[in-house]
């Protein structure tokens, strides 16, 4: 049985999807939203000073995927397997990986868009043109959403609620303003990336973790339940095993 989500049903991720598309469509049909992409871009060009890009360069860094947020995720599961002697919590950090892998790169590749500081091409905005481009979704806004979330579903009970909400929405709002600012991505790659990761989030969300089949793992007592019921993509901290 797949687990409940919040808001519940399919209609949000039927919301979310359809947002992507529209978005997509705006970028290949020349709509006002490509202008607004290059107003955006001239803007911040024109508006970044160098202290100010220094700074969010580095806190650009929070939405590397291979370099940051994988290590984090792989250390928090590591931590809790052993708090909790069960090596469920793994089954999410290789879910997320698994999904993002197939997710980002793929669409990077068929949407064909330069990033909005390519300084070479006449029209970096636009979809489908430079065999090269891969700025379109915006991988480290998705990463962000996707792994933020995770850390905060495997440290759920373990951290103050307050910081786990801070640690799941906070850092993806950071990695949009950051990736458009310094025009590492348009701001239509971001839009389209919160769509995009907020769907994935709810796909990890739904999977009954707790009920994979562990083989000989169960049977040495490593496969006991970690993930609650869920709330919000949080879970409830399952009762200490002692032995």
């Amino acid at each position: 049985m797949l687990r409940p989500v919040r808001p519940s049903g399919w209609w949000f991720d039927a919301v979310l999807l359809a947002g992507f598309a529209a978005v997509t469509l705006a970028l290949v049909w020349r709509t006002p939203l490509l202008d607004l992409d290059l107003a955006v871009r001239d803007l911040v060009d024109a508006h970044r000073p160098g202290w100010l890009d220094t700074t969010l360069r580095w806190c650009n860094r929070l939405g590397q995927g291979g370099q940051v947020l994988t290590p984090l995720a792989l250390i928090a599961a590591f931590v809790m397997a052993r708090r909790r002697h069960t090596v469920r919590p793994f089954l999410l950090v290789v879910g997320a990986f698994a999904l993002t892998y197939v997710t980002i790169g793929p669409l990077k590749l068929w949407t064909d868009r330069l990033a909005a500081s390519e300084p070479t091409d006449p029209h970096p905005e636009l979809l489908f043109h430079a065999e090269q481009g891969m700025s379109y979704p915006s991988g480290h806004v998705v990463n962000a959403i996707v792994w933020y979330g995770v850390l905060a579903a495997l440290l759920t009970g373990v951290l103050r609620p307050g910081l786990v909400l801070a640690i799941r929405y906070t850092v993806p709002v950071v990695l949009l303003f950051t990736t458009t600012y310094l025009s590492f991505h348009w701001l239509s790659d971001g839009l389209a990336a919160i769509l995009l990761g907020l769907f994935l989030d709810r796909v990890l969300q739904r999977v009954p973790w707790d009920a994979v089949p562990l083989g000989r793992i169960d049977r040495a007592g490593w496969g006991v339940p970690f993930f609650g019921a869920p709330g919000a993509g949080q879970t409830q901290a399952p009762a200490r095993i002692t032995r």
